[in-house]
């Protein structure tokens, strides 16, 4: 049975040996780095997710991400000892999928690692073993959209989302002109509980997105704010 791979970056030894052994305890296979030069050099499509220190010397973790997000769409967990909601919102602005404030419990971070791999490996992968799945196409003016693998076009060009930027297009796809708010698209795809900062976590992953698929973001033709209710596809 082929294991699940994960690549941790974090320049802490401690750290690093800590969740090594409870994600390896859990039956993944684990790859080890301690600044983002070298998790750059080992990252790989074999990957499905990265758990990335956010304070380390030399590249930093928002660096590091950055420089992921060019060539992988692979889930990011940051880890990070600030807790205030601007610097987890600029964590989330470079292209992570989530985050875990220093100190944590090992339980969280379980929580958090299979719920990132669940999205990803649901929705975010573009291969398959399975060679009898029918695939379904949405298609609304220069965008489709594949419902069944993380497949967007726009003007008939491929684009590369997240799973998390994938999942909020195809419901909006799925259900034009249909207003959801902040709380209905948070709890929809994060799966979780909406809190008060879940909002702002929602406006960072819709702005990213229109950036991806829209010609004029600022002025965007198909994802549109209804102000005081929340978003709709055109």
């Amino acid at each position: 049975m082929i294991k699940t791979k994960i690549l941790i970056i974090e320049d802490d030894e401690d750290i690093r040996e800590g969740i090594r052994i409870l994600l390896e305890s859990e039956g993944f296979d684990v790859t080890e780095a301690d600044c983002g030069k070298k998790g750059l050099e080992l990252l790989d499509s074999s990957f499905s997710l990265v758990i990335l220190d956010i304070m380390m010397p030399g590249m930093s973790g928002l660096k590091t991400c950055e420089e992921i997000r060019k060539t992988s769409v692979v889930p990011v967990l940051f880890l990070t000892a600030k807790s205030t909601e601007s610097d987890k919102l600029i964590g989330l602005m470079v292209g992570g999928d989530d985050y875990l404030s220093k100190p944590f419990s090992y339980a969280e971070l379980l929580g958090r690692v299979k719920a990132l791999l669940r999205r990803y490996h649901v929705y975010g992968s573009k291969n398959t073993n399975s060679y009898d799945v029918q695939d379904s196409v949405i298609k609304i003016g220069n965008i489709s959209i594949s419902e069944n693998f993380n497949e967007v076009t726009v003007d008939g060009k491929e684009i590369d989302l997240t799973d998390l930027e994938y999942r909020i297009l195809l419901l909006l796809m799925k259900y034009p002109r249909k207003i959801f708010s902040a709380q209905n698209l948070y709890e929809s795809v994060w799966q979780e509980e909406y809190m008060y900062t879940s909002n702002s976590t929602v406006m960072v992953h819709i702005r990213k997105l229109r950036a991806k698929i829209e010609s004029k973001p600022d002025a965007p033709d198909h994802i549109k704010t209804v102000w005081g209710k929340g978003y709709r596809f055109e």
